[in-house]
Formats: structure tokens, C-alpha cells, sequence
């Protein structure tokens, strides 16, 4: 795990994120979280400790400087990404990470309570059904669907102030296109991903109502 922590270390120094041991330790155990429930709950394709740690981890924290307000919502969060390292380093937000898959919820559940993070709640179900009882500030994605699929699926869930961050690899021109919402595209450069990656921020009061 030695290598795995210089590239988190080293990775957060390029991202210009302050970072401390603790952090760094909470990383690495969910690292070997995902990894031993990856066998039995098909968590990721990927397999190898180091890509995870690059494609995963550092990829979820490149987006911390973009998220706002003390209320997040995690979209479609998986394996607990990108929700899970942002919460690991933002103690003092509050994160809902939503799944409609049982078993990665459970999974999630498994780790936060590994984990101890008390800023952390899971949900198992679907972005349309889910109903708050308070609207998040920032609402984010990451591999969960096109852009006009979000929108359809979170309008409802952001506060009236809020933003919707969709993190996405290459520019998706054709599906802004296709909402037709004002939006800022912004380039995301993971320490160690070659692949093109990129944030498209829209803001709720960019969003058509109905």
C-alpha cells in the first residue's frame, strides 16, 4: 500500500488539496475495502490498488474545490465514489450517498460505518423517487447517465441556490446541445489519467422549471 499512498500524496499536492496522515490512512482503507468486497459485489472493474487509486480516488477528489454549501447528494454513487473521499476530506458537509443497487448500498453502508464517518448517510434508491425532506446545495454525478437524463432525474432534488456538478470524460457537446441549459464545462486533470475528464456545472436557476 506504500505506493498507493505517494500517489494519493503526491496526487493531492498536484490538485493542490491540503492533506493530513489521517486523510491519507482513511483513503487507503477504503482502498482495501473495495478491493476485498470487489470478488463478491462487483464493485469496479478495476483491479489493480494503484489504477484504483488514480481513476478512483484521486478522480472524486478533483472535484472538492467545485463543491458548495453544507448539504451534498451523491448521485448514483456506486462503490461510494466520489462521494466517499469528498466526504473524507469535507467533515463538516453533509453527504447523502443514493444507489438504486442493494448491493453497492450495502457495501457504502459497510464502509461508512469502517470508516466513521458521521457526516455520511446512504440511501438505497432511485435519484426520481428519492424525496428529502431538505434540498441539497450541490448534487453530483459521476458515470451515472446523459445529461438530459440528469436534469430529468435531479432538478427536484436541488435547493433553489444550488448546483449540479456531472462529472464526465470527454466535453459532452452533443448532449448540452441537447439540454439546452447554461452550463460551464470545466477540464479536470487526475494525476496520473491520461484520459480526458471534465466537470459540467450547471446552475438550479439555469434549470427550466417543469
Amino acid at each position: 500500500m506504500e505506493s498507493c499512498r505517494r500517489i494519493l500524496e503526491t496526487g493531492l499536492d498536484t490538485l493542490r488539496i491540503s492533506w493530513n496522515e489521517a486523510q491519507i490512512d482513511r483513503l487507503l482503507v477504503f482502498l482495501k475495502l473495495i478491493e476485498k468486497w470487489n470478488k463478491a459485489y462487483n464493485l469496479t472493474a478495476i483491479r489493480n490498488l494503484e489504477d484504483m487509486a488514480r481513476l478512483h480516488l484521486l478522480d472524486s477528489l478533483a472535484v472538492l474545490p467545485y463543491t458548495k454549501g453544507g448539504r451534498v447528494i451523491d448521485i448514483g454513487t456506486g462503490a461510494g465514489l466520489p462521494g466517499i473521499p469528498l466526504a473524507i476530506f469535507l467533515p463538516e458537509t453533509s453527504f447523502t450517498l443514493l444507489d438504486s443497487n442493494a448491493k453497492k448500498t450495502r457495501f457504502v453502508q459497510q464502509a461508512v460505518l469502517e470508516l466513521k464517518l458521521g457526516n455520511v448517510e446512504v440511501c438505497h434508491s432511485r435519484a426520481e423517487a428519492f424525496r428529502p425532506e431538505r434540498k441539497f446545495d450541490t448534487v453530483i454525478t459521476r458515470a451515472f447517465a446523459g445529461l438530459p437524463d440528469i436534469l430529468k432525474t435531479t432538478a427536484h432534488l436541488l435547493d433553489e441556490h444550488g448546483v449540479l456538478l456531472a462529472m464526465k470524460g470527454q466535453n459532452p457537446r452533443d448532449e448540452l446541445a441537447a439540454v439546452k441549459v447554461k452550463s460551464s464545462v470545466v477540464p479536470l486533470a487526475t494525476p496520473g489519467v491520461e484520459a480526458e475528464r471534465c466537470l459540467v456545472i450547471i446552475q438550479n436557476e439555469a434549470i427550466p422549471v417543469g
